[in-house]
């Protein structure tokens, strides 16, 4: 055994032997029944979301007590002692429940393992909330995976899981449909782009969501990126205009840069509409590639542009904690006041989803 990891075992050893220390314990956290006391300094190291809440001396903090209420008891158990241990439990039954916790106060690694817990626990009647909770927290690997099996597993609609998901994480669920229903990647399906029409009228903006001016003007101001490969320009232009189209929202979604550059030189159109009525900066906001979200604002794309459900990129980027690519958008006038059609601004989103950033840069004058 190294120094270095004897050192760091008798340091995790000595941690967790602090756990609910009684008279030691600076604070108590209190979920239901349950209370459980710990180190503010060790929950400090750990979390940042503890981390700002004891520097800012919170009200709840400031008493010695702090009031968990969406965590059950026996799961703000094993987060506390993962902040002194470092060690996620393999509990398969509390890994969903434990996910949204390590989610809500930043323990990454925590997250991240549960996630895997997730994936490899994935069957007919959990898909449906293994992918709304993915979703929800911003997994992108267990969203993969959920979608894939869904699609793999299409009764997995059919079930209470499914029925109960509709119900209660409605937004979310849209989401995953709209997943569900986008083509794999060599599917070469009709869309709409701003000089055309498509004989699918669903993948059309809804009537109350106007054109955006992006969508009406050709992407001349793409020339102000550096110039790509000419042979890679030529080819591209030789497609059809909703071709081009369709392979620059595909490019955004899968962060290709130079695809995107030579798509926009080659005069793809930047307000071109794909399923759900997303633009290529939608996808890219989603993503959360600010270097494509860049080279698509660059080029005219409308950073106010509305999906089918009202939400715009910035929506997205919020939503999914992206603050790169949301200064981007916000640098480019993105309206952070814009609504979705249930009522939702992108402040709304990063509150829902604990992304502390996203919520201080959306609150700032």
């Amino acid at each position: 055994m190294s120094a270095v990891t004897e050192v760091q075992n008798t340091t995790t050893e000595a941690l967790a032997a602090l756990l609910d220390g009684g008279e030691g314990a600076l604070v108590t956290l209190v979920a239901g029944e349950t209370r459980v006391a710990a180190h503010r300094a060790v929950l400090a190291t750990a979390s940042p979301v503890f981390a700002a809440m004891f520097a800012h001396d919170m009200l709840e903090a400031s008493s010695g007590q702090v009031s968990i209420d969406d965590v059950e008891g026996p799961v703000l158990k094993l987060l506390v002692a993962y902040t002194y241990t470092l060690q996620a439990p393999q509990l398969p039954d509390t890994a969903a429940q434990l996910l949204s916790a390590a989610d809500k106060y930043g323990l990454s690694a925590l997250k991240a393992a549960c996630e895997r817990q997730l994936i490899s626990q994935l069957a007919v009647e959990t898909a449906a909330a293994t992918a709304v909770r993915a979703v929800r927290h911003s997994c992108p690997d267990a969203t993969r995976a959920a979608v894939a099996f869904i699609k793999d597993h299409l009764q997995v609609m059919a079930t209470r899981g499914w029925a109960d998901a509709v119900l209660e994480y409605p937004q979310e669920v849209i989401e995953v449909s709209s997943m569900l229903g986008e083509p794999p990647a060599e599917d070469s399906s009709p869309t709409t782009t701003g000089g055309g029409s498509t004989p699918n009228s669903d993948r059309q903006p809804r009537s109350g969501h106007s054109r955006t001016p992006a969508a009406a003007a050709p992407p001349t101001s793409a020339r102000h990126t550096p110039p790509p490969d000419d042979a890679a320009v030529s080819r591209f232009r030789s497609l059809s205009e909703e071709e081009r189209g369709r392979r620059l929202m595909k490019a955004s979604e899968e962060g290709a840069v130079e695809e995107v550059r030579a798509l926009l030189a080659a005069g793809a159109d930047v307000g071109a509409r794909g399923w759900h009525g997303f633009t290529a900066l939608h996808r890219a906001a989603r993503r959360g590639d600010a270097a494509v979200v860049r080279l698509l604002l660059s080029a005219a794309s409308d950073p106010n542009a509305r999906d089918l459900l009202g939400r715009t990129p910035l929506h997205f980027a919020a939503m999914k904690g992206h603050a790169e690519a949301a200064a981007a958008l916000l640098q480019a006038g993105a309206d952070r006041a814009v609504r979705t059609d249930d009522g939702l601004t992108p402040l709304d989103l990063a509150r829902r989803r604990h992304h502390q950033q996203l919520v201080e840069m959306l609150t700032e004058r």
